[in-house]
């Protein structure tokens, strides 16, 4: 599924209709109000190395998960070195620059940059990879909470104007790559028990 996401994102980025389309919704959440930079600012920084890294950490470990803490530490490796290879290599002809270069009239909220590659978001990476290790060993009530905040983190890097709308859905596929990849390395132990007596 992640894969998938990120090919069909792809290729949706290069085709002229769907871009035109992808500028309409930019703008519609890039003009939303003023005042849910505050509310969304604090869910982005999931998405930052450091941030993700050790929320990740601190839900591992209190949890009683060693192994899934080393995955989450996996997670920001994997995403460094993912990302820059699509960046260098794979989508080197695809010249996706920030919504500041690339759209009329973009709001640029915070210290988002004005220009440079945007595709994928690795912010977006970095959250759903983490989403998708940590979500197997949480108890189900509270398993929406982590994709809730990969939802708040790819809005919220469209609205405060660093991304487009295809590079969080590039991102998101990404991310859900990698997070599978380390699912599977983890094996089952990695499943919370009433998890796993529910299924």
């Amino acid at each position: 599924m992640g894969a998938t996401t990120f090919a069909l994102a792809e290729r949706l980025a290069v085709a002229e209709g769907p871009r035109r389309v992808e500028s309409r919704v930019f703008h519609a959440v890039n003009g939303a109000p003023e005042w849910l930079y505050p509310v969304l600012w604090g869910p982005m920084q999931l998405g930052n190395l450091v941030v993700g890294a050790v929320v990740a950490l601190a839900v591992a470990l209190l949890g009683r998960h060693p192994k899934v803490a080393v995955a989450a530490l996996a997670a920001v490796g994997l995403k460094l070195v993912v990302e820059r290879i699509i960046r260098d290599r794979l989508t080197a002809d695809l010249d996706r620059q920030r919504p500041g270069t690339s759209q009329v009239d973009a709001i640029l909220r915070g210290d988002v940059p004005v220009s440079g590659h945007s595709f994928p978001s690795g912010h977006v990476i970095l959250v759903a990879a983490l989403a998708a290790v940590l979500t197997p060993m949480l108890p189900r009530r509270w398993s929406v909470l982590p994709w809730a905040a990969v939802g708040l983190v790819a809005v919220g890097r469209v609205y405060v104007g660093a991304h487009n709308p295809l590079d969080v859905t590039a991102g998101l596929g990404i991310g859900l790559t990698v997070g599978s990849l380390l699912d599977v390395a983890l094996g089952d132990e990695h499943h919370h028990p009433s998890r796993t007596a529910q299924t």
